[in-house]
């Protein structure tokens, strides 16, 4: 219920005015003057402005108050989240995503950030001189292209990130798959077509866990060394699943630019709000999910199976849409459960 403080209302009348006004035949003659319709305008317009904000902050109340619930629920749990796709282009919704990822830490939750950077290494590639390619989605990567890829992701986009959090209030802690070899690569089955495009093969998250307890939040840019040393650069949507079951996440957040997964591809109306892994499969099976989509079904089923409790798919051109999907019950995407 909401309340309201009482306030004046528009029809109140103010006191007529003692003053004397003197007239043309001397001052013995005195009349009231007529009062002023001006402060009563203004009576009336600073009620309904302080109604207005009352109301507003009300509602800001009522938000909180509902989210507690989910707060508590996830509390102390750590939640992992995919960041790449429009999100990472729009300034706007890059700050939005920020400031979502920080007020989860402050209400705490454990929050690890794994990104990509597909827009901002293409730009890179130009500058030297280097056309990108691409096979069946994925980049060719040759020994410069993947020097390339470094450099950006964790010397640029890696820490610009970092910086973002650290200016919205929060502690970040800037990471990529070589440090204390979070994660190992393995060459992909393509590589002879692909180059140093590769596959998680193990993931080491002793260092990781310090940095969640501690309430800091983890950005983790997803380049990676085989047992030689060999750089690769590692899908983020892949290493954020393998990465959310070595530290016991309770949720996987792959942040999209699309809605979520469709019933019909050709409906965005058709949004399935949640499904299990055996719906995933059948889905897939029926065509009706495929494309650019397939591997991130994958993704999350994996991390299902081992041990994440939920996996989300949700659209990143929404703002604020992790807070949507984690402190809602109606979400923004869709849920896939064990």
């Amino acid at each position: 219920m909401l309340l309201t403080k009482p306030h004046l209302s528009s029809s109140t009348s103010p006191l007529p005015s003692t003053r004397l006004a003197s007239t043309a035949t001397g001052l013995n003659q005195a009349r009231p003057i007529a009062a002023s319709h001006a402060p009563r305008r203004r009576l009336r317009i600073a009620a309904t402005s302080a109604s207005t904000v009352e109301e507003a902050a009300l509602s800001r109340v009522d938000v909180l108050s509902e989210a507690l619930p989910f707060i508590q629920r996830f509390k102390g749990k750590t939640v992992v989240v995919k960041y790449g796709g429009a999100a990472m282009k729009s300034p706007e919704l890059q700050s939005s995503v920020i400031r979502d990822l920080v007020l989860l830490s402050c209400v705490g939750l454990r929050p690890v950030l794994v990104h990509g950077g597909g827009p901002e290494i293409n730009s890179w590639l130009l500058r030297v001189g280097i056309e990108p390619q691409f096979r069946n989605g994925l980049r060719v990567t040759d020994a410069l292209t993947m020097e390339v890829v470094e450099m950006v992701l964790v010397g640029k986009v890696n820490k610009h990130l970092v910086s973002l959090i650290n200016l919205a209030g929060g502690t970040a802690v800037g990471l990529c798959g070589k440090d204390a070899r979070l994660l190992t690569a393995r060459p992909s089955p393509n590589a002879a077509a692909l180059g140093f495009v590769g596959e998680v093969s193990r993931v080491d998250a002793t260092a990781l866990h310090p940095i969640i307890t501690s309430g800091h939040i983890s950005v983790i840019a997803t380049v990676a060394a085989d047992e030689t040393g060999q750089a690769y650069n590692i899908n983020a949507d892949t290493a954020a699943g393998e990465i959310a079951a070595a530290v016991g996440a309770e949720k996987l957040l792959l942040l999209t630019d699309v809605s979520g997964i469709l019933a019909d591809r050709n409906d965005p109306g058709s949004l399935v709000k949640e499904i299990n892994i055996a719906g995933v499969h059948q889905m897939v099976a029926d065509g009706q999910v495929a494309g650019g989509m397939i591997p991130k079904v994958e993704c999350c089923v994996r991390a299902l199976a081992q041990g994440v409790h939920t996996a989300s798919i949700i659209d990143g051109r929404v703002p604020h849409s992790l807070l949507l999907e984690i402190l809602t019950d109606e979400g923004t995407g869709t849920m896939i459960t064990g």
